[in-house]
C-alpha cells in the first residue's frame, strides 16, 4: 500500500524536516486523540447502556447501533485522513439512498467493510489514541526543554530543575536542556511521521474500498447501464410504432385524399388543379422522408431479419461500394444487433464524408462470444480520434455494452476500425 509520508521520510529524508510533513503528521496524530477518546467514550456508553438495557427492549436498539458505529467514525476518518494521505479513498459501501432505515441497518451488517469499521474504531479508541498520547508527551516535553532558558529567565532562578536535586542558577545553565529540546524536536518530527504512516496504513487496509467492493460496484453500475439501454431501445421502438402507425398513415390518407382532388379538377382550366398536384407531390417526399427516418430510428429488416440482411440494405444505399462479409451462427441479442447496426451506420457516413475512399468492406464474425466488426477503407488514412470526425461518438456508443473501438489510421491509408462487443451482454 502506497502511504505518501512514508514516501516522502525514505525519498527525502533531509527535506521531510523542513516540509510540511511534520506538521501534518503531528496534527493527524493530536485530532486522533480527540477523536479517538470520543470514540471510545460513545461506543462503551452504547454497550453498556445496550447491555443494561436490553431487557425493555431500547438496549436492543442501542446495541444495533453499537455494531454500525464504525459506519460514521470511517466516514469521518476517510476525511481526516487526507491530513497526510492526499489521494481520497472509495466508500466500500453501495448506496443505498432509496431504502428505509431497517433495510439500510440490514444491509450494512450483512457487509464485511462494516465490522472492517468497527474493528478500526476500536483501535482508534485504543491504540491509536495511546500513540497519539505518547507522541504529544515526546512533542510537548521536547518543547519545553527547547524554551527552558526562557522559563529560567521568567521564573526565578533555583527554583527550575531540569535534573533532580540540580536548581539552574541561570538561563546559560539551561541551555544544553534546550539542544536536548531541539533534538527531541527532530525525533518527534521523524516519529510522528512514523507513527502516521502506521495508522494510515492500516486504516488503508481496513476503511479503503477492495476489490470485492469494487467488483460489486462495476457489475451494479453495468446492470444499471444495460437498464438504461434497454430503456432507450423501448422508446425508440415506441417512437418508431407512433410515426408508423400515426403520421404515416395520416400523410398516406393525404396523398389519396390529394390524388382524389387531382382527378375530380382534371381537365378544368384552374389554378387549382396545379397546386392539388404540387400539395400531393409535396406530401409523397414528406412520406418518403418519413419512411426514411422510421427505417433510420430502427430498421424493420434488422428485427426481422437480422444484422446481416439489415447491413447489406445499408450497402445498398451507401454512396461508397461496400463488400459485406459477415458471418454469425446464430442471432446475436436485441442491443448487440442495435449497438452493431448503428456503429456501422456512422462508421460508413465518417467514411463517405472524411476519408476520401473509394471501396469500404466490413467483415463480421464472432470470436470467444465476442462480436467482432472490422470496416476498412482505402481512404487517405489519419484518423484521429481526438480531433472529433465522430469517433469519440462511436466509441462512447460501443463502451455502453463493456465494447471497445480500435483505431489503426496510417497516413496515406488504408483505415481500420475495430469494434468489440461481448454478446453476454
Amino acid at each position: 500500500m502506497n502511504v505518501a509520508v512514508w514516501e516522502m521520510m525514505r525519498g527525502r529524508p533531509q527535506s521531510y524536516l523542513f516540509s510540511r510533513w511534520p506538521l501534518r503528521s503531528g496534527a493527524y496524530l493530536l485530532t486522533g486523540v480527540v477523536v479517538g477518546l470520543s470514540v471510545l467514550l460513545l461506543f462503551s456508553a452504547l454497550l453498556v447502556f445496550g447491555v443494561v438495557l436490553s431487557v425493555i427492549g431500547i438496549g436492543l436498539a442501542l446495541l444495533v447501533a453499537a455494531a454500525v458505529f464504525g459506519i460514521p467514525v470511517a466516514a469521518l476518518e476517510r476525511h481526516r485522513v487526507r491530513l497526510v494521505q492526499p489521494t481520497p479513498w472509495l466508500d466500500p459501501h453501495g448506496s443505498l439512498s432509496a431504502a428505509s432505515l431497517l433495510q439500510w441497518i440490514g444491509v450494512r451488517l450483512r457487509e464485511r467493510a462494516t465490522w472492517r469499521e468497527l474493528a478500526y474504531s476500536l483501535l482508534l479508541g485504543v491504540v491509536f489514541t495511546a500513540m497519539g498520547i505518547g507522541f504529544a508527551a515526546l512533542l510537548g516535553l521536547s518543547l519545553l526543554l527547547t524554551v527552558a532558558p526562557l522559563i529560567v529567565w521568567a521564573i526565578a532562578p533555583d527554583t527550575v530543575m531540569l535534573v533532580p536535586n540540580q536548581p539552574i542558577s541561570n538561563p546559560v545553565g539551561a541551555l544544553p536542556g534546550s539542544a536536548a529540546g531541539v533534538v527531541g524536536l527532530v525525533l518527534s518530527a521523524y516519529v510522528g511521521g512514523l507513527l502516521a504512516g502506521i495508522q494510515v496504513w492500516i486504516a488503508q487496509f481496513l476503511l479503503g474500498a477492495r476489490d470485492e467492493n469494487l467488483n460489486r460496484q462495476v457489475v451494479e453500475l453495468t446492470r444499471s447501464r444495460v437498464r438504461l439501454v434497454d430503456a432507450f431501445e423501448a422508446e425508440r421502438h415506441r417512437i418508431e410504432r407512433d410515426l408508423h402507425d400515426g403520421a404515416q398513415q395520416q400523410l398516406v390518407a393525404l396523398s389519396m385524399t390529394l390524388g382524389l382532388a387531382e382527378l375530380e379538377l382534371r381537365g378544368q382550366n384552374s389554378d387549382a388543379g396545379e397546386l392539388v398536384a404540387r400539395a400531393k407531390t409535396e406530401a409523397s417526399q414528406a412520406l418518403s422522408q418519413l419512411r426514411s427516418l422510421v427505417r433510420g430510428i430502427h430498421p424493420q429488416v434488422l428485427t426481422d431479419h437480422g444484422l446481416r440482411a439489415a447491413v447489406d440494405e445499408l450497402a445498398l444505399r451507401n454512396p461508397i461500394p461496400v463488400t459485406v462479409e459477415i458471418d454469425l451462427p446464430y442471432r446475436l441479442p436485441s442491443a448487440v444487433e442495435t449497438m452493431a447496426y448503428f456503429t456501422l451506420t456512422e462508421a460508413l457516413t465518417n467514411a463517405s464524408k472524411h476519408s476520401g475512399a473509394d471501396t469500404v468492406t466490413v467483415v463480421g464474425f464472432v470470436e470467444d462470444d465476442t462480436l467482432v466488426l472490422l470496416i476498412t477503407d482505402d481512404g487517405c488514412g489519419g484518423a484521429n480520434p481526438g480531433a472529433g470526425a465522430g469517433l469519440e461518438g462511436l466509441a462512447d456508443r460501443i463502451s455502453i455494452l463493456r465494447g471497445r473501438l480500435i483505431v489503426t489510421s496510417p497516413v496515406g491509408g488504408p483505415t481500420q476500425l475495430r469494434v468489440e462487443v461481448p454478446c453476454s451482454v
